[in-house]
């Protein structure tokens, strides 16, 4: 179970430097990141990415029997 725990917890701050922005979001962004160096633009990709991982880490908790089950078999397998 930790290891799920520490798999999605480091799969966030790994992926926290990706642009995950829809083409109408990086356009503003972009535009007003040139403006203001010190904008919200910053913001709005942690956020993005934030709302993103919130679904898997929900997913994995309530799933969490199936996964470490998997995790299991598949140890057991090799």
């Amino acid at each position: 179970m930790k290891k799920v725990i520490v798999f999605f917890i480091s799969l966030f701050f790994l992926s926290y430097s990706i642009m995950a922005q829809c083409a109408m979001c990086k356009v503003a962004a972009e535009s007003d990141l040139q403006n203001n160096p010190n904008s919200i633009a910053k913001g709005i990709n942690s956020g993005i990415l934030f709302l993103m991982v919130i679904p898997y880490i929900l997913m994995a908790f309530f799933f969490r029997k199936e996964i470490i089950q998997f995790l299991k078999g598949k140890k057991n397998s090799e």
